[in-house]
């Protein structure tokens, strides 16, 4: 089995980890909806020379085929990353960590109405091991402060962007047949067109902090880091090993975020966090090798 698909989304994780702690520096650096839209200004302008060229050349598909590219990049590249910002002025992180753990099951079960993917029982299996590394990592290892949790207005509007993600994740089947460079740069530019009412929202109500060093430190990183490098990587691994395998390595997150926070932010590390990786990791190996020997081809 060619092993690039797990190379390029463990460095997606490890990527989107990092976004995590970068959302963190951000506070107070440069306000959210700034964040969003400038570092898709950023992305756009990194892709453009990368990418233009190829665009033009396929123009006639992104024609035919703009609202899917419009809807892939709107969904997956802006509103989650609106939606998860704006989430996180109303709920706290453990519960924001805990209902992104939902992906992976929202993947398959629309994997299935709609495409009619099937899993087994030693996937589902991983799929739990997964979510229960998460949970413990959210509960920073008590399991107690799940009985305190609270849900609000902000769970339910993180419901919908993980709603949106999950989509996203899914609906790359449906992208069109064309180069990654082109593809990229069509569903960025979706990105910054639909970001740019929120930015314009958060200037009218006077929210907006200007981006200091530090700010932009972060902008170029979420650009650079979390939206083009790791982008492409999930739309590859995307491709190789399908959705619902795919979508599981996404409860990676918040363990590397974690871990990224003990070497960057200076936290203390954990036992908990070393068990809830082995978790995440034996959920995803189980799941990855069952899934794998489902997808080989039957021996005549």
């Amino acid at each position: 089995m060619h092993r690039s698909p797990y190379m390029f989304l463990l460095l997606t994780t490890l990527l989107w980890g990092g976004n995590s702690v970068a959302g963190k520096l951000a506070v107070d650096h440069v306000s959210p909806m700034t964040l969003v839209f400038l570092r898709w200004v950023l992305a756009v302008a990194i892709l453009l020379p990368i990418g233009w060229n190829a665009l033009k050349r396929d123009w006639p598909v992104v024609r035919r085929h703009w609202f899917v590219l419009a809807a892939l990049g709107a969904s997956g590249f802006t509103l989650f990353n609106t939606i998860f910002y704006t989430a996180l002025n109303y709920t706290t992180a453990i519960n924001v960590s805990i209902e992104q753990a939902a992906m992976p099951i929202l993947i398959i079960v629309a994997n299935f109405i709609f495409f009619r993917v099937r899993v087994n029982w030693a996937q589902i299996a991983g799929v739990v091991l997964t979510i229960f590394g998460v949970i413990l990592t959210a509960c920073h290892g008590d399991p107690r402060r799940l009985l305190t949790l609270e849900l609000n207005f902000g769970d339910a509007i993180m419901l919908v962007a993980v709603i949106l993600y999950s989509g996203y994740s899914v609906g790359l089947r449906l992208k069109p047949a064309m180069q990654w460079q082109s593809l990229m740069l069509a569903m960025s530019l979706a990105a910054l067109i639909t970001s740019l009412p929120f930015f314009l929202w958060e200037i009218v109500a006077g929210k907006v902090i200007v981006p200091d060093a530090r700010g932009w430190a972060v902008i170029v990183y979420t650009a650079i880091g979390a939206s083009v490098v790791s982008q492409i990587f999930y739309i590859r691994g995307n491709e190789l090993i399908g959705a619902n395998r795919a979508g599981l390595f996404i409860n990676l997150v918040p363990i590397f975020g974690t871990l990224l926070s003990v070497l960057i932010v200076g936290e203390t590390f954990q036992l908990y966090q070393a068990l809830a990786l082995v978790l995440v990791l034996g959920g995803i190996a189980l799941a990855e090798y069952s899934g794998r020997k489902a997808a080989m081809p039957r021996r005549q």
